[in-house]
């Protein structure tokens, strides 16, 4: 048992937050977007290998599930893959993706036969999706608290895309404006979880481990974009004639 008392709820909700840091809208591929200096290539490429990340949410989140015996919490939870795969109201976020992925120039085919997908790319996301499957439904829902940070991203973009990439199709934007409410929704959700179940010191700084975890995931994923699109160093770039 850890020798140190438990934070308080507040305190513990500070040390998550404090986690936003490590956040990808600090990576200097996200940096360089924001500044409106990546190229078509570089903007389809990103959105490109995004999308396999887009597809696996819907999966990660049936991991939770699966793992969840509350009905209650499923009851909330499902509505996250509903948003992500779509329903007979609303086609949802991945449809939304697949039309971004058509405003910057992608062919819907090309997108959901994971053409430009990288390998580096791919071996994070299916880590991500491992580690929903194996842990706890606890520590699963932790994992999404990212979500905390990404508002403040989806709104640099619908804030600076129109000026900075005019060349997109402004309704190939709607998945970040949707975004915006729903992830602070399911920042909700998933702080409360978190800060009723990890109470004891140890169980608090293992909730931060995983919410760096994540972070690690998200970063990772744009260190293989970086070094194959800005760097121009694709996988095997050195074995091609």
């Amino acid at each position: 048992m850890s020798e140190h008392p438990p934070w308080n709820p507040e305190d513990f909700e500070t040390k998550l937050r404090a986690k936003e840091i490590y956040y990808h809208i600090h990576h200097p591929y996200h940096i360089e977007m924001a500044a409106g200096r990546l190229s078509r290539e570089q903007i389809q490429g990103w959105v490109a290998n995004r999308f396999y990340y887009q597809i696996k949410i819907p999966v990660k989140d049936a991991n939770i599930l699966a793992n969840c015996p509350d009905r209650d919490t499923r009851r909330i939870w499902i509505q996250r893959i509903r948003d992500h795969d779509g329903d007979e109201a609303d086609a949802g976020g991945i449809e939304a993706w697949t039309r971004l992925g058509e405003a910057v120039g992608l062919s819907r085919e090309d997108l959901w036969g994971q053409k430009h997908v990288l390998p580096g790319v791919r071996f994070a996301v299916d880590a991500y999706v491992n580690f929903a499957r194996h842990a706890s439904w606890q520590e699963a829902a932790c994992s999404s608290l990212t979500e905390m940070f990404a508002p403040t991203i989806h709104k640099q973009r619908l804030a600076g895309w129109p000026d900075l990439y005019p060349w997109i199709d402004q309704e190939g934007l709607a998945y970040f404006r949707k975004r915006v409410s729903q992830a602070s929704r399911d920042v909700e959700h998933g702080l409360a979880i978190t800060l009723d179940h990890f109470r004891t010191r140890e169980q608090q700084e293992r909730a931060v481990e995983i919410l760096q975890f994540k972070l690690d995931i998200l970063w990772t994923m744009l260190d293989a974009m970086w070094l194959a699109y800005i760097d121009r160093k694709p996988p095997y770039f050195n074995l091609q004639s």
